[in-house]
């Protein structure tokens, strides 16, 4: 991950991510996993300064080079459904600074994908990131940010 130039926030966010297998619109919650293909990890880099300038989050997401994905695909048939009840855990510079459950996401997949369906068709290998548990640097006091060099390591068991 690249912290931009106009920037000393660089956050941390790592995430259970879903990869759809088998796109389509407007999908009933009670459907959506099928169409999952898979789950992945990710660190959703977030630039928080900018994230907080407006009333949006989208610029604050999307620089250049602040987000990691993968690098492994975990098919759907491998995990309890939805992913639930799997530990998810981030490390900065090996300390432990982020620590949860799937099952204590606000959201479940089934709700993400049909959610997220309902505005944008879903294509097979698209990537919905679940969104992250407690601990973020911006949250802690005093605030904890990335520098260079740091080393960020996402896991799901």
């Amino acid at each position: 991950m690249l912290r931009p130039k106009v920037s000393h926030e660089l956050d941390y966010e790592g995430e259970l991510t879903v990869i759809i297998g088998k796109g389509w619109r407007y999908i009933p919650a009670e459907n959506a996993l099928d169409h999952v293909a898979g789950y992945t990890i990710a660190n959703d880099g977030t630039v928080r300064n900018f994230q907080f300038d407006t009333s949006q989050w989208t610029m604050g997401k999307n620089f250049d080079g602040t987000g990691a994905l993968g690098p492994f695909l975990v098919t759907a048939d491998e995990v309890a459904a939805g992913d639930k009840g799997l530990l998810l855990e981030t490390r900065l510079n090996s300390e432990v600074v982020q620590r949860a459950s799937t099952s204590e996401m606000i959201y479940n997949v089934a709700t993400c994908v049909s959610f997220v369906s309902q505005g944008i068709t879903l294509e097979p290998g698209d990537a919905i990131m679940m969104g992250t548990p407690s601990g973020i640097g911006y949250k802690r006091n005093p605030r904890l940010f990335m520098r260079s060099g740091d080393l960020v390591e996402v896991k799901i068991e």
